[in-house]
């Protein structure tokens, strides 16, 4: 088993699709990835869509809580987001990222449940859970 350690790590948008992918695509799921296994290409993106080479479309809610980026994504039709992307980054901005800060600092204790992406390069990144999902739950 290798898991990245090394300067060229994968986007985290990679790692995303992936997970998406080899969970045959969920509904609905939501983890973390660690700061330090990823490149961080979505730098500044809050809520956006993300469609998958199948036609998949997820809606993302995404930010940083040090040490961790937090994905939630739910299989939605498309839609314009930008509205709400810019609001959550005004409301991150306007609380100087405390709360984030605080959420990643308690998610340190209440991560219960690990998971490796098996990316196309046969890097395997973990990615991180408060509980172990229930794969293809509507809930």
């Amino acid at each position: 088993m290798r898991v990245t350690a090394n300067l060229f790590k994968p986007k985290a948008s990679e790692v995303l699709t992936a997970y998406l992918k080899q969970c045959n695509e969920p509904p609905w799921t939501s983890y973390f990835v660690k700061f330090k296994d990823v490149e961080n290409d979505q730098r500044g993106w809050s809520h956006f869509n993300w469609t998958l080479e199948s036609g998949a479309n997820y809606h993302i809610l995404r930010t940083g809580c040090y040490p961790y980026m937090k994905y939630h994504c739910s299989k939605r039709a498309i839609q314009d987001l930008s509205l709400e992307d810019k609001f959550f980054r005004f409301l991150k901005v306007i609380n100087l990222g405390l709360p984030m800060l605080f959420y990643g600092l308690a998610a340190i204790h209440l991560i219960s449940h690990k998971e490796l992406v098996h990316l196309p390069s046969g890097e395997r990144i973990p990615i991180y859970f408060l509980y172990a999902e229930d794969k293809g739950a509507q809930h």
